[in-house]
């Protein structure tokens, strides 16, 4: 509304005067929506009219109410995505750091995501919500508003939002047995959490109030974001974390089509051959999302050569290349003067029976006409 843009005119304001920075631009824009009684006109009737021109455009997607705001902005009252309380838009590393991730075999991603699907008979909004909240991590930082610390008899009391342990399904009288901290007790009383050192130690006290704030209280450990959102005619659950085994125990989760940008958790859940297949998906979709056209052979060679030995192993110094019996080979890769220097140390030879090698060698390689040394006479035919 009005009044809300306002105050958000005043805060920008201040911050820009704090941090010395310019947004005269935006904030005359924001002042002329305040002003403008047009941009607050209610919308009272929307029909369709006929084109007065041959070239029509249409921003109108399936299931939405679409709708010009300030500024010839079009606006989309979508709701096909769910936000959870404390979850914001999830955001994953693309690009090429994250073909750096995959191909230099990272066990821990920048960011860890999972897309988990649902099974058919699932396939309720509701049934859908719930799937997600039982996924969602919650933590006791999601349900305390306030925090009292007593110096002078050492204890901690964590004053709780009751209807959002209420909402959480969480029963308040039993968070503490919930959570465990060692060498403490904990108590409820009226909406708040005591907590109180067996013995007294004055620089532990802030400690424990933090492992308190992070004790785990429900859901699934490391998963702290979670959206639902619909693609085509289903509904999936977009996750901030991972942890493919434990969302393959929850009901109603689809495990044959689950997924999780973590290649070396897929290894240790599913096999070497389903982390092969994601690297392979993995490589595709983010080369497609920079369109970027490289056909898929490519990308198999190269997912079958990190994957022949039954490990995951790195396109690096530490991986592949790392491993080349040549010693021309690891050199052309990186750190050259140390190869060369191990292997006059070692008296290693190299025997160039590879193309790189021979290459850097100005040789002919052992490949297609190079790979024979075979010579001989054709017959002459006799003339008729």
């Amino acid at each position: 509304g009005r009044e809300n843009l306002l105050r958000m005119i005043v805060r920008f304001q201040n911050i820009a005067q704090e941090k010395n920075i310019d947004i005269s631009d935006e904030l005359r824009t924001m002042k002329t929506m305040h002003a403008s009684d047009v941009v607050w006109d209610e919308i009272t009737q929307i029909e369709s009219v006929k084109p007065s021109s041959p070239y029509v455009y249409d921003f109108t997607v399936e299931d939405t109410e679409t709708f010009t705001t300030f500024d010839g902005l079009v606006t989309h009252n979508t709701m096909r995505t769910y936000h959870f309380a404390g979850t914001a838009g999830i955001q994953v590393t693309l690009g090429l750091p994250r073909i750096s991730e995959i191909f230099d075999a990272r066990k821990e991603p920048r960011t860890h995501a999972m897309t988990v699907y649902i099974k058919p008979e699932f396939q309720n909004i509701d049934q859908v919500k719930k799937i997600a909240e039982q996924i969602k991590e919650v933590r006791m930082k999601d349900f305390v508003s306030s925090v009292l610390i007593d110096l002078t008899d050492q204890w901690i009391r964590f004053k709780l939002d009751i209807a959002k342990t209420t909402n959480a399904g969480v029963d308040p009288q039993k968070i503490p047995k919930l959570i465990k901290i060692r060498n403490c007790d904990l108590s409820f009383e009226g909406d708040a959490v005591t907590l109180k050192q067996k013995k007294e130690d004055l620089k532990n006290l802030h400690k424990l109030k933090y492992s308190f704030l992070e004790s785990h209280i429900k859901g699934i450990k490391d998963i702290v974001q979670v959206v639902v959102s619909k693609e085509g005619e289903e509904w999936i659950i977009s996750t901030l974390g991972s942890n493919l085994k434990k969302v393959f125990e929850v009901e109603g989760v689809d495990h044959s089509r689950t997924v999780t940008n973590n290649i070396f958790e897929i290894h240790d859940v599913l096999g070497i051959e389903a982390a092969r297949n994601a690297i392979i998906q993995q490589t595709k979709f983010t080369l497609d999302e920079q369109g970027l056209g490289v056909d898929i052979r490519y990308i198999m060679l190269l997912a079958d050569l990190m994957t022949v030995t039954g490990e995951i192993q790195a396109i690096g110094r530490y991986g592949i290349s790392g491993t080349k019996s040549s010693v021309l080979v690891r050199a052309s890769f990186e750190e050259t003067k140390k190869h060369f220097t191990a292997a006059a140390i070692r008296g290693d030879r190299d025997e160039l029976t590879g193309t790189i090698e021979n290459i850097m060698m100005n040789q002919v390689a052992p490949i297609g006409t190079g790979d024979y040394e075979l010579v001989g006479a054709l017959p002459r035919k006799k003339p008729l």
